[in-house]
Formats: C-alpha cells, sequence, structure tokens
C-alpha cells in the first residue's frame, strides 16, 4: 500500500498565522474584557475565599476554613440559602405567568391597547427603592389601605413585612406589580406567531386551549426560556427590595456606617446577597464573603445549565 504525505508548505503556513492573529485582534476587545470583568475577579475570588482578608492587611492563607465555617457555623447562610431559592422558584414563576398573562390579554384587547400597554408597563419604570417603601406602607399591618379594605370585607388580615410568613409572599407581589418588562418582551413573541397556524388550527376545530398549548406555547417557547434564564439571574441577584423592606418594617432608619442585621422579620428576608454585602462591606470579612459570591455564582451556573438542558420541558406538554 503507498502510503501519501501531504505537507503543508511555509507559504500555506503563513497564510494559517496570518489569519489566526487577523481573528484574534477582532476578537481582542471581547478577549481583553472577558480577562479583566470575568476571569481575573472570578480567579481572585476563588483565591479570596481560600484567606482570612479584611481589605487592609495583606490576605493569610487559611485553606478551608472559610468554606467551613459558611457551610458549618454560619448561622445566617442557610436561612439565606432557602429564601433565594423560594424567590428563584417562586417570584420567578409568578413573574412570567404574569408578563405571558397579560401579554396574552392585551394582544386581544381591540380598542385601548396602546393604554393598557402604557398602564401595565409603568410600574416597572419606578424606581426600586420608591416601589419598595410605597408597598411596605401600603401592606401595613395597621394602617394601610389593603389590610383596611380586606378588614372591611371580612377577610383575613396578614401581617405582610412584618410576619416571616407573607414577607416573601408581599415582595412576589412587589416584583409581580412590575411585570411590565417581561409584559412587552411576550407580546412582541406573541404577535409574531405566524397567523396561519392558528387559521388552521381553527378550520381543524381546536378550541382556544388546543390553540394555546400546541401553536402559541411552541412558537414562544425560547422567548419563555430567555424570561426563566434571565429571571433566576435576577432573582439571585435580589438585594435591593428585601433589604429596604426589611429596614422600613422594622423600624431601622440610619445613615451610612450603620450596623444592621439584614432579614426582619425573623431572617425571611434574607437573601445570599444580602450577606456578601453584610460580610464583605459591614464586617470586613472578604474571604467568607468571597465563600458566598462563589456559591451563589455556582448556582446561577446550575440553574441556567438545568433550564438550557431541559429546555424542551418548557413545551413539551405542546408537542
Amino acid at each position: 500500500m503507498t502510503r501519501t504525505h501531504t505537507r503543508t508548505s511555509p507559504g500555506l503556513r503563513t497564510r494559517h498565522r496570518r489569519s489566526a492573529l487577523r481573528t484574534a485582534a477582532f476578537m481582542s476587545p471581547w478577549l481583553i474584557g472577558f480577562a479583566v470583568f470575568f476571569a481575573y475577579p472570578l480567579l481572585s475570588t476563588a483565591y479570596f475565599s481560600l484567606t482570612k482578608y479584611d481589605g487592609f492587611r495583606r490576605p493569610v492563607f487559611n485553606g478551608l476554613e472559610n468554606w467551613n465555617y459558611v457551610f458549618s457555623d454560619y448561622p445566617l447562610f442557610w436561612p439565606a440559602m432557602r429564601n433565594t431559592l423560594w424567590l428563584v422558584v417562586v417570584m420567578v414563576s409568578c413573574r412570567v405567568v404574569f408578563g405571558l398573562g397579560i401579554g396574552l390579554l392585551i394582544t386581544k384587547i381591540k380598542t385601548g391597547a396602546g393604554v393598557f400597554r402604557t398602564l401595565f408597563y409603568l410600574p416597572y419604570l419606578a424606581p426600586p427603592v420608591a416601589a419598595t417603601l410605597a408597598f411596605v406602607f401600603l401592606l401595613n399591618p395597621g394602617t394601610g389601605p389593603v389590610n383596611t379594605l380586606l378588614d372591611a370585607v371580612g377577610l383575613p388580615t396578614p401581617g405582610w413585612f412584618t410576619d416571616a410568613d407573607w414577607s416573601k409572599p408581599a415582595l412576589t407581589a412587589l416584583a409581580v406589580w412590575g411585570v411590565g418588562d417581561l409584559m412587552v418582551i411576550f407580546m412582541a413573541a406573541l404577535l409574531d406567531v405566524p397567523k396561519e397556524q392558528y387559521e388552521a388550527a381553527e378550520l381543524d376545530g381546536a378550541g382556544a386551549w388546543a390553540r394555546f398549548r400546541h401553536i402559541t406555547l411552541p412558537n414562544i417557547s425560547p422567548i419563555i426560556l430567555f424570561a426563566v434564564v434571565t429571571g433566576v439571574i435576577q432573582a439571585m441577584q435580589y438585594y435591593t427590595q428585601p433589604l429596604v423592606a426589611g429596614k422600613v418594617a422594622g423600624g431601622v432608619i440610619g445613615g451610612s456606617g450603620q450596623q444592621f442585621e439584614p432579614g426582619y422579620p425573623d431572617k425571611s428576608t434574607l437573601t445570599l446577597p444580602q450577606l456578601v454585602h453584610n460580610l464583605g462591606f459591614q464586617r470586613f470579612d472578604y474571604g467568607t464573603a468571597c465563600v458566598v459570591a462563589l456559591v451563589l455564582f455556582a448556582l446561577s451556573m446550575a440553574f441556567t445549565a438545568l433550564l438550557m438542558r431541559r429546555r424542551g420541558g418548557l413545551i413539551g406538554a405542546g408537542e
């Protein structure tokens, strides 16, 4: 058998090298940004999680001591973990369902759709702190108009932000109130569904639910996946609203530098991002704060990977 040897000419190798350098030059802005704003901070966080570091003195390597402390001895970690996971599952699900429902409703309105679209979108533009303050006062268990109305019709009056059992549902209601961003995204996706498919389904005798299940859901499934993934990431970064709600409901009004233990009432509004801020910028325990930050990063990656792998489950019923 004759074996043929192919040798690359020097000119071809030079052209390949120039092409690779040209490609690297075009990618250099992204590569530099990735290295400076992602890779370096991530590696630094991993390093500092293995050290005793207060931000002033040089870090001292202490192995897995910070990790053991967070998972075994830190009393606030597991309540914050449970609250964060609760918000990821419940709050994200409610926002997606309500955003899709409002989007469907407005696409069916024949008259005044622009007015309703504006009314539903305006709450999303409210600053997070102002919206949280408004909700805390509206849901005040003693003087708030919501409980006053519930009491007037003979319904139970929850404690909302002052009750550990109702604080997370109250935060979920606040998040659903500002669902205008998802409404706009779902409206654009719904209006892009081919009308010919609906017409063909109606000719075959398909009802409203069958059309939604077998036509609408499969067509907008990428948008649903996008909404869920971005919602999970936002829930993992949920910091301002629970912190402000806990402070105001607990009567803690103070300036900068005041020591405040987040999570009122009874650690029910405590989230992992609050722990990162509390440990790193109030207690100057950067090593432990980096451990919590890495846990948060790992959870975000795990949820995203799971959703991307099982994205077919979002429309499995419609296929």
